[in-house]
């Protein structure tokens, strides 16, 4: 089983021990890692949020040769574009050249898009100005996109729309959205990106089953995301394995108690991909192998056609 991990925040200090700027336990990245190799990953995406993450991302994706950038800004970070006498142009100008320079470890743009859940760190009428530089990027080095869209009122869809010649191809990630929006997305040729924050509710379920197969890429969005016992999703996993062969869910501890040897809680990361899986093969009736399979040849067709695994 080969798994891609879309959506992985590695450049969150919580993954080299450290929370809300205090230090928790040692950098356990590397631990991290082994996890998920032995969850079958063989490539996971590091989420650039802004210029400052993408430039991390990318040198992460320089140390370890299964990260791979993205670069971009999320649209809760656009107010962080135009600050301290910055214009817009000189913020685009280094995210293309961080690009230029570092071809082969970066396979998207992103994470861009809009988000009107959080409008107290951007307005909107800020957000939907720098979304549309993303689509000049996608132009500029015909690099597929990586999107972000929460509640924004059909205003994601029509500039995507309004767009859609820039850029070949793109996913919709951490969806969350309706029938009626997959519906929309689909129609735009958009992949759809599922992590626990989409399988969350019965209603996220049913949307979750409808994603065609062909247009399926999987994630964690980890250190958040990960499908919790209140969650509709968690009824669907299985018990645990009794083949000592079979993959099985790394014990956590909290972090107070940490070993290198086990998940952190609440932290998730990117082995617990497997239950994203495990649940979308029982909502799509086949196989966990058959839907990793699906998800990994439509992500490796879309960022790393390039790439040997």
């Amino acid at each position: 089983m080969k798994i891609i991990d879309i959506g992985a925040n590695l450049t969150d200090p919580v993954f080299r021990g450290v929370y809300r700027g205090k230090r928790a336990h040692e950098d356990d990245m590397n631990k991290m890692i082994e996890r998920a190799q032995s969850a079958g990953i063989v490539a996971m995406m590091v989420t650039g949020g802004n210029l400052a993450e993408s430039k991390q991302a990318i040198k992460l994706s320089h140390e370890h040769s299964s990260f791979f950038a993205t670069v971009g800004c999320h649209p809760t970070r656009t107010s962080e574009i135009e600050i301290d006498g910055r214009s817009a142009d000189a913020y685009f100008s280094q995210l293309r050249e961080l690009i230029m320079a570092n071809s082969g470890r970066v396979v998207a743009i992103g994470e861009c898009g809009l988000d009107y859940d959080r409008l107290q760190f951007s307005s909107k009428e800020v957000q939907n100005k720098h979304f549309y530089r993303h689509f000049e990027l996608a132009k500029t080095t015909g690099l597929p996109m990586f999107f972000h869209d929460r509640n924004t009122e059909g205003d994601f869809a029509r500039t995507i729309k309004k767009n859609r010649h820039q850029f070949g191809d793109g996913v919709v990630h951490s969806f969350t959205g309706t029938e009626a929006d997959l519906r929309e997305l689909l129609e735009l040729n958009l992949h759809i990106g599922i992590n626990g924050c989409s399988l969350k509710t019965e209603e996220n379920l049913a949307v979750a089953k409808l994603v065609p197969l062909d247009r399926l890429m999987i994630e964690t969005d980890c250190p958040y995301c990960e499908i919790r016992p209140t969650h509709a999703s968690h009824a669907l996993l299985p018990a645990k394995a009794e083949n000592t062969d079979e993959w099985q869910m790394p014990e956590s501890k909290r972090k107070e108690r940490w070993s290198g040897e086990c998940m952190v809680k609440s932290r998730n990361e990117p082995c617990t991909i497997r239950q994203v899986i495990q649940v979308m093969a029982k909502l799509h009736d086949i196989s966990e192998a058959e839907l990793a399979d699906h998800a990994y040849k439509n992500t490796y067709r879309v960022f790393f056609k390039n790439v040997s695994f």
